[in-house]
């Protein structure tokens, strides 16, 4: 199994950084006017950003919608500096993908719309630099994880197999649906932790 991995896949918040929603309801809170579980319900609890993250609207349509649940237009400078406030680089993960990338591929498979991989050096100039263009959001294959869909055509732009890809994320369901897709699978739970079983996997 070691020996066959080409590709480590990461997820990118609650991995590579750290995501904080207080921080980016806060901000949107501010431009709108609008109380912070507005906010909240606005992006999650309409299901708006699941639809974004699965490419199923547009970015514009996704700010459009956004500016009339909130009864304010979202322009894409107040979206995105929201967002900025919300991302905090993990440097001791993105410290263990650099070690990786001496040896092997990366990549980054997030759940997100477009507006984020597009404008990944303003948001987390620290993945985008060591990432490049292999920065890749959900939207994009036209399905969020845990979808098989979402790994498999991200493997597919990429040009590798599952079967030679590790793919780690921080949450159950997504590392569960990239087994399920035929990848191997690590649960992100600590830098120490991944630090050793990429070692044990002979990846750095």
């Amino acid at each position: 199994m070691t020996a066959s991995t080409t590709l480590v896949l990461f997820d990118m918040e609650g991995v590579l950084s750290h995501y904080d929603r207080s921080a980016r309801v806060d901000h949107l809170s501010a431009v709108s006017g609008q109380a912070p579980e507005t906010v909240r319900h606005a992006i999650w609890g309409s299901g708006l950003e699941a639809r974004a993250d699965a490419g199923q609207i547009s970015d514009d349509e996704y700010l459009s919608e956004l500016g009339d649940l909130l009864s304010c237009r979202i322009n894409r400078n107040d979206w995105l500096a929201a967002r900025r406030a919300s991302i905090t680089p993990y440097t001791e993960v993105i410290a263990l993908a650099a070690r990786v990338a001496e040896r092997n591929r990366i990549a980054v498979l997030t759940n997100n719309c477009r507006l984020v991989t597009d404008h990944i050096g303003y948001l987390n100039p620290a993945v985008a630099q060591l990432f490049g263009s292999h920065v890749y959001a959900s939207a994009s294959f036209g399905a969020a994880k845990p979808a098989p869909q979402a790994y498999l055509r991200c493997l597919e732009q990429l040009g590798v197999g599952a079967a030679d890809t590790l793919f780690i994320d921080d949450t159950d369901a997504n590392v569960a649906g990239a087994i399920n897709a035929g990848l191997h699978g690590y649960k992100f739970v600590s830098a120490d932790a991944l630090s050793e079983e990429l070692e044990r996997r002979r990846l750095m």
